[in-house]
């Protein structure tokens, strides 16, 4: 027997080229041992994909963004039209376990808790590739060592796999459209979402890795281009973050993260190496370091990007 929870489960998509991984994570909603009280897909800007999933997914709630285009404001087209206490959100390329939404709704027994997210596993097209550090996997979307292995308090959890209450989400008026994953863009749209909301209701969020979801990781996701361009992305992302929060909310996780987790990564790998329990870990500990650089690198390119627009700005 199924049960049910005042919950709806937002999926947001864009392509018809994403049709059959839409196809899985619908199911994988619909199959929930905690049944959601609707399924909303939200469609961005694709008439003719919006017409496809009105037709084929009986029962299923289909919506047209009407905000700006952008997984941003199709999340937030999604989450506005929903009625229940909490909201849940997967990204289309994602498969739930069956237990995904019960377990992820248990936290929210505690008033206190504003939000949470779930444990993210890898679903590799090929191989993993071995240079890739446990530490490194935020690169392709899922959960990575360093973070807690049971439920605990954590400041910010990831939209592909994230529940929050609907009333602090209104309150704050959803994610900053404009500022998220878009093109070449790749801004943390969820992590300044829940710096927001935590800021504004003084609630917290929590991570529950017994709350699983299987998140795809294409071939071309799987190349070490890829990964030095997502690091850029993510170094100039968070420039771009710091400068929307308050001077007092300071980036604490990416520093702890930077000066601690990623040094002791290329310390464990290059013992590993030099133990001779295989050549990839000497690749691994180079990864950080180019991993660094390449963050680094993007914060700088958007550091001088900031000012050289003010200086115009001021003329």
């Amino acid at each position: 027997m199924t049960d049910s929870t005042d919950v709806s489960v937002v999926i947001p998509t864009h392509s018809e080229h994403r049709w059959a991984s839409l196809c899985r994570t619908v199911a994988s909603a619909q199959q929930q041992r905690t049944a959601p009280a609707e399924i909303i897909v939200v469609v961005d800007h694709n008439p003719e994909l919006f017409e496809r999933v009105k037709g084929e997914f009986p029962g299923v709630t289909a919506l047209e963004n009407t905000s700006l285009r952008g997984a941003s404001g199709n999340r937030n087209t999604g989450a506005f039209h929903a009625r229940t206490d909490l909201i849940a959100f997967l990204d289309d390329d994602t498969v739930a376990h069956p237990t995904w939404l019960g377990n992820l709704a248990r936290p929210f027994t505690d008033p206190s808790v504003v939000g949470a997210g779930g444990l993210i596993v890898p679903a590799w097209e090929h191989a993993r590739p071995s240079w890739l550090p446990d530490e490194l996997l935020w690169t392709v979307g899922v959960s990575y060592a360093g973070m807690p292995t049971s439920a605990a308090e954590i400041r910010n959890v990831w939209s592909a796999s994230m529940m929050v209450r609907r009333e602090a989400f209104c309150e704050v008026g959803g994610f900053r459209v404009g500022f998220g994953k878009l093109d070449d863009r790749n801004r943390p749209e969820d992590t300044e979402l829940c710096l927001r909301i935590s800021a504004q209701t003084g609630g917290h969020w929590m991570y529950v890795p017994d709350s699983v979801i299987e998140h795809d990781v294409p071939l071309d996701r799987s190349t070490f281009r890829f990964f030095l361009r997502r690091c850029y992305a993510e170094g100039r992302g968070k420039v771009q973050m710091a400068g929307l929060l308050p001077r007092e909310q300071k980036l604490g996780a990416e520093q702890n993260y930077i000066r601690r987790t990623l040094p002791r990564a290329v310390a464990s790998n290059l013992k590993a190496a030099t133990l001779g329990r295989g050549g990839f870990h000497a690749l691994r500990a180079a990864t950080v370091i180019a991993a660094v650089a390449a963050a680094g690198f993007g914060g700088g390119v958007e550091t001088i990007s900031a000012l050289t627009e003010s200086e115009a700005a001021t003329r």
